[in-house]
């Protein structure tokens, strides 16, 4: 008897502390919402007769809503659609609820847990997927059985209407699962932008029809740099490399986005990072009757001949590209590269001399800024808007276009100025193939320190455009993943955790509620288990290595 009466005594403690857990992960949540109160009335129960009810446009987000759940408490809830003529909202269960009145911002959520049901409220996708994203937050991550949710209010919004992480799979590819995963990461996260880097001087990693050369000869490479780009004398492994994803792979992986509200903007790089471009169709390039190689190094600029030369056959060339690119890919925004684009080979080729006087351009600046304009041209005329890097800026190119600035804050100051929207993405902090630490045993990065303090603590909004009444020419940030030493998808993970989850709550939440120290809390709390979770691999030693001042 006494010990029956130890192990209920035990079995109470058990259950107390794991509802004081549940009560605790609502001030956890990452990124940290915009309010959060708790009301101090009785938990919510979730268990097998849970119903989740939706809103008829929510089928999608209520199906991919009842499967997260599934693999993360093994709970199997049952879905049910709200009738258009149901006034009152269901007095049990969980319910996904469209109001376009409630809600005035875009991708906000209201979360209320109270009484017997959970009511999440939005206005579109997105806000309805990110208040999915708060609620799995709130649930254990284990399959014991039911479980209950804190009551509380949560409302929240993001700070930035621009989030984004890029993906390069041209150095390194990866699989189609892969890519639903890191879709999923964004997701998770809170983020709306998955930025694809398609073609590069290694490699073209888009089916095309209209030119087959692209994928028969663009997509593979020969052989591909061992060890680092600085080392001396340099080693290649001599294996061939490459592969791209077909048309209903990347159809596949854009229904899969359109669930979870992500927006998947490609990029084909022009007209420098073109190595693939010309080695498939050498008639594109400054010198035609050359038989040019894919790449097999990294670092081309001013070292290889890597760009379009201005002829009709280019032109007729991007238009056709172009047009089966946005035939594929519903996003308003097209991202066209432009950086990097070495001017070196334009001045040694005579025809595109010849072109640049004809057309009346005073220098290669000039050219770079036609090809640019050419292509955002094409872009328009489909209804879709150019993006480029800031160095498609360099001349006087029409501000419509919107500019992705890797540079410094001089850079996105002048743009700024000159009128240009920006995405704020600086090699330092935002560029995570840049080393986590300065051990000098750390995994192979490119070059740089980009420790996770520093992430957290940029402000995507210079103080000089604060000042200047130009703050909101800043529509968000996005950090860059380039490949050229991540040869895998465990490393990926272990270049952009816990990196990514510090960017989301630097790009989401207010400026004036963010607190590093708090945030290494509720990381080491729950994002860390969900790394788990999710079978990743992370930097395990970041909290040692801090932002230099």
């Amino acid at each position: 008897m006494k010990r029956n009466i130890q192990l209920m005594m035990v079995l109470v403690c058990l259950m107390a502390y794991r509802q004081v857990a549940f009560s605790q992960a609502a001030v956890s949540i990452i990124p940290k919402p915009v309010m959060v109160k708790q009301t101090g009335k009785n938990q919510v129960p979730v268990n097998e007769q849970t119903v989740i009810y939706y809103d008829s446009s929510w089928k999608p987000q209520a199906e991919y809503f009842r499967g997260q759940v599934m693999a993360q408490t093994g709970l199997d809830l049952s879905l049910r659609m709200l009738e258009p003529s149901q006034a009152d909202l269901p007095a049990r269960g969980i319910v996904l609820h469209k109001n376009d009145q409630t809600i005035d911002k875009p991708e906000m959520y209201i979360l209320q847990v109270t009484g017997k049901h959970v009511v999440l409220t939005a206005r579109d996708i997105r806000g309805i997927v990110n208040g999915i994203q708060s609620m799995l937050q709130l649930m254990p991550l284990d399959s014991s059985g039911g479980f209950h949710l804190p009551s509380l209010e949560i409302i929240d919004y993001p700070r930035f209407s621009y989030r984004g992480m890029h993906l390069d799979v041209v150095r390194h590819m990866f699989p189609l699962t892969y890519i639903k995963k890191y879709i999923d990461y964004l997701t998770f996260h809170k983020f709306n932008t998955f930025h694809w880097h398609l073609t590069d001087d290694q490699g073209w990693r888009l089916e095309i029809n209209s030119y087959p050369k692209l994928n028969s000869i663009g997509s593979w490479r020969d052989s591909t740099l061992v060890g680092h780009f600085k080392d001396s004398p340099a080693r290649y492994d001599g294996k061939r490399y490459g592969g791209f994803y077909t048309k209903d792979e990347i159809r596949e992986v854009l229904a899969y986005a359109a669930v979870r509200g992500i927006n998947v903007i490609p990029e084909i790089d022009i007209p420098g990072h073109s190595r693939a471009t010309i080695a498939a169709y050498p008639e594109l390039s400054t010198k035609p009757d050359t038989t040019w190689n894919v790449a097999f190094t990294w670092g081309m600029y001013n070292r290889q001949n890597n760009v379009l030369a201005p002829r009709a056959e280019t032109f007729a060339f991007l238009k056709t590209i172009f047009s089966e690119l946005t035939d594929l890919f519903p996003s308003t925004y097209i991202h066209i590269g432009g950086d990097e684009c070495s001017k070196l080979w334009w001045k040694q080729d005579s025809a595109t001399q010849r072109f640049m006087k004809e057309k009346g351009l005073p220098n290669e600046v000039a050219l770079q800024t036609y090809f640019i304009e050419q292509v955002a041209g094409y872009l328009k005329e489909s209804g879709r808007r150019a993006v480029g890097w800031h160095e498609i800026a360099e001349g006087d190119l029409d501000t419509t276009t919107l500019i992705v600035n890797w540079g410094d804050e001089k850079k996105a100051i002048d743009a700024a100025r000159r009128g240009f929207d920006i995405i704020m993405t600086p090699g330092k902090p935002y560029y995570f193939d840049h080393y986590q630490s300065r051990d000098p045993k750390d995994s192979l990065a490119i070059h740089g320190y980009n420790p996770l303090e520093a992430v957290y603590r940029y402000d995507p909004v210079p103080m000089a455009l604060v000042k200047q009444n130009l703050q909101h020419k800043v529509v968000g940030g996005q950090a860059n993943v380039w490949t050229e030493y991540m040869e895998n998808q465990h490393k990926v993970d272990y270049m952009v955790f816990p990196r990514m989850t510090a960017l989301s709550e630097a790009l989401w939440t207010p400026a004036e509620k963010k607190d590093y120290q708090d945030f290494i809390k509720r990381l080491e709390q729950k994002q860390i288990p969900r790394y788990r979770y999710w079978n990743s691999s992370w930097f395990r030693d970041y909290d040692r290595w801090r932002m230099e001042k």
